[in-house]
């Protein structure tokens, strides 16, 4: 189950758990702008400027005469000038000619509402106006075992086109083995930020369950449950205090306090599709996510 953004149909299905599997399409904001990440314990990250929302324009009816959709699907980060880190299923399993966008406003829902009414029929002018174009690079591996399944990707951006738009400092990542050379008792005390532009944890309705919101750049503290080989297990319980992911957050960073500074550890991917209780991230400090990443970014 992957939390990519439902809201845009079959393939907005990013934050983590697939909206197949949870029975239903999940709805994204119009023109108000809502709440990312989940309602409970969030707050806006205006100042997280290095994650970004990934766009995405395709063929959703496989006419070709119609206009392309235009939609946000995923989180991510930049992690150098010119690389957005995101989820490998955020850039896989698309109709022929997707083109992908990165853009690093707080508010992309927004940002398209605007895009939408002054491109009407023009789906490449609106995500131009949104974001920047670039190439997409998934791990040929993914999809791998659940033990490792690759589930990463990079989205390689022209430099000054992204520096003439917005201003950042590249995330840090983490250096090899960095979360084991902590341990148990080490990762415990360590607090952890999940930040992304994802729906709100499930609500029941009339018709069933929803998943209101999105598109709006937020931030929830997530607590330390469990370190696998290739996974970092987040508990998003509220009595603990933390908030946590949902669709639309996959590829989006959760970030540890490390010796005082804020280091990317590993991305979302998935967790339980209510959005309610874990989010199961992708480790970036292990040999397979390193080795995907050498060629584009330089690493610690």
């Amino acid at each position: 189950m992957s939390f990519r953004n439902a809201g845009s149909g079959k393939r907005r299905m990013s934050g983590g758990l697939a909206a197949a599997a949870a029975g239903a399409v999940l709805g994204i904001a119009g023109a108000s702008p809502a709440a990312a990440v989940n309602s409970y314990n969030a707050t806006p990250a205006p100042e997280r400027t290095e994650v970004g929302a990934l766009v995405a324009q395709w063929d959703d009816d496989g006419d070709a005469a119609t206009p392309d959709r235009v939609d946000w699907v995923c989180s991510g980060t930049m992690v150098d000038r010119d690389t957005f880190l995101t989820a490998g299923h955020c850039t896989s399993d698309w109709p022929a000619g997707v083109r992908f966008y990165v853009s690093l406003d707080q508010d992309v829902q927004s940002e398209l509402d605007a895009a939408e009414q002054a491109h009407a029929g023009d789906p490449a002018a609106v995500g131009t106006a949104v974001g920047v174009e670039g190439v997409a690079h998934t791990d040929p591996a993914y999809p791998g075992p659940s033990a490792d399944p690759h589930d990463i990707a990079v989205i390689q951006l022209p430099a000054a086109a992204v520096a003439a738009r917005w201003s950042f400092t590249p995330a840090t990542l983490p250096a090899q083995g960095q979360l084991d050379a902590l341990g148990r008792q080490g990762l415990n005390g360590t607090p952890f930020e999940v930040t992304g532009y994802g729906t709100q944890e499930a609500q029941r309705g009339p018709g069933g369950q929803t998943h209101p919101g999105g598109g709006v750049r937020m931030k929830a503290p997530v607590s330390f449950d469990a370190l696998n080989p290739s996974w970092v297990r987040l508990a998003m319980t509220a009595p603990q205090g933390n908030g946590g992911a949902c669709y639309g957050d996959s590829g989006g960073p959760n970030f540890a306090l490390i010796g005082g500074s804020l280091v990317l550890a590993a991305i979302t991917v998935t967790g339980d599709s209510p959005c309610y209780a874990t989010n199961v991230a992708y480790r970036l400090d292990v040999t397979a996510s390193r080795a995907f990443l050498a060629p584009f970014v330089t690493l610690p």
